[in-house]
């Protein structure tokens, strides 16, 4: 079995000096001892033991290098790093509290959650510290919280039934039709809260999702009877910040019934359905029942009215906490080089801001947004969940970890 490297080094370490300082009579001894030990060829092998321990300048095809001969690993540079434990202590608690993003939707939503937590005393940073995490890059807060991140992850179950009545009245529309630029028209879906027993009746929640600026409201319901559902859908659209345009939904017999058909045509509203067996169709709902409703209440089975009454006053505070403190991107471009998808998105902005931009909402919706927007603390939010859904010894305790940065 022939040596390591590493093992070879060494003996090179352990020879070379004595070669340098021996006769050549000596030298062909030693040169003969060195290539039988290490199997390397006679002009190598004379080489290394001539020029080990020295610095050699290397010419090569990227230039003129330097390299140390026989050295075993290379020396750390020992440089102070820019982004140390002050920095990363109240990274850690931004990305808790804006629910665990990516560096890409962080990053640009640091410059205005940092003086938004500064506002309600949330945080309390140096100006130093502070002007370094208005400059980090999306890449180094990934690397910085990697350790962070190995924690969550739960596959969710389908429970759509597909429906027959009236699908021929209703139209079809594909993910590729959805390209309004309108804030009002909106894709629904139900989420089912069984626990794994889907027998008898249980909680759903009615997801609404807008398909311009992400905005989602949710309501919990207690089974899926239309009338339950029709009822919520009308309570969220009051509470939209613009005006209901359009439907779209899966081909669920919840959704594709005569009444809400005839609710539809009364006011005026577009109402279209999914093909069947393509929930890419329904992709921004979609994502939005485990990035909103799951990460928030999980699947567990809930089946009783205090628990419908739990999650209608978690949804009260989750709606907020989503809608104006939790940025998304949207996809702009994708397009095929050769067997690679390049993907283009927009910059990260959250709903209430992409609302603020629309020129389809009007001004007084916008100044009663402001006003709700000034007078909100995430922190303060993000407790109002947690003592609401209590903690979860499979989630993270965001109480304790929050309260032990507030204290530093």
């Amino acid at each position: 079995m022939g040596l390591t490297m590493r093992t070879k080094r060494e003996i090179t370490k352990e020879i070379a000096p004595r070669y340098q300082k021996s006769r050549e009579r000596e030298k062909t001894k030693i040169l003969d001892e060195f290539v039988g030990l290490t199997g390397y060829t006679r002009c190598y092998a004379s080489w290394l033991l001539r020029n080990c321990g020295r610095k050699i300048v290397m010419k090569g095809k990227g230039g003129r290098r330097i390299i140390f001969v026989g050295e075993i690993r290379k020396r750390k540079r020992k440089r102070k790093r820019v982004y140390d434990e002050e920095v990363l202590k109240p990274l850690k608690r931004i990305w808790y509290i804006m629910d665990f993003p990516c560096g890409k939707r962080l990053r640009p939503s640091l410059k205005w959650i940092v003086p938004k937590l500064e506002q309600h005393g949330e945080l309390r940073i140096s100006k130093e510290v502070r002007e370094k995490l208005l400059k980090i890059s999306s890449a180094t807060i990934d690397r910085l919280l990697r350790s962070e991140k190995r924690k969550m992850e739960l596959k969710p179950k389908a429970k759509t039934k597909p429906g027959t009545l009236l699908k021929h009245q209703i139209p079809v529309r594909t993910f590729s039709d959805w390209d309004d630029k309108r804030p009002g028209f909106v894709e629904i879906d139900l989420v089912s809260h069984d626990g794994g027993n889907v027998r008898g009746d249980f909680i759903q929640t009615l997801d609404v999702t807008d398909v311009a600026t992400g905005w989602t409201e949710t309501e919990a319901v207690r089974n899926r009877a239309q009338v339950w559902v029709f009822e919520a859908l009308k309570k969220i659209q009051k509470r939209l910040p613009f005006e209901l345009l359009g439907i779209d939904s899966d081909n669920d017999t919840v959704f594709i019934n005569a009444h809400l058909l005839r609710y539809c045509e009364r006011n005026n509203l577009t109402f279209t359905r999914t093909r069947v067996y393509r929930k890419n169709d329904n992709c921004y709902v979609e994502q939005k029942n485990w990035t909103v409703v799951r990460r928030a209440v999980g699947y567990l089975r809930y089946d009783t009215e205090e628990e419908l009454k739990t999650l209608n006053e978690l949804y009260k505070w989750l709606r907020l906490y989503t809608n104006f403190f939790q940025p998304m991107m949207k996809l702009l471009e994708k397009r095929r080089v050769g067997s690679k998808v390049r993907k283009k998105y927009d910059e990260p902005r959250t709903p209430y801001q992409r609302v603020l931009e629309s020129q389809w909402v009007n001004k007084e919706n916008k100044e009663k947004l402001k006003s709700q927007y000034d007078k909100l603390n995430p922190v303060e939010l993000k407790r109002k969940q947690e003592l609401k859904r209590g903690c979860n010894k499979r989630e993270y305790s965001l109480n304790s970890h929050i309260n032990s940065y507030m204290r530093q």
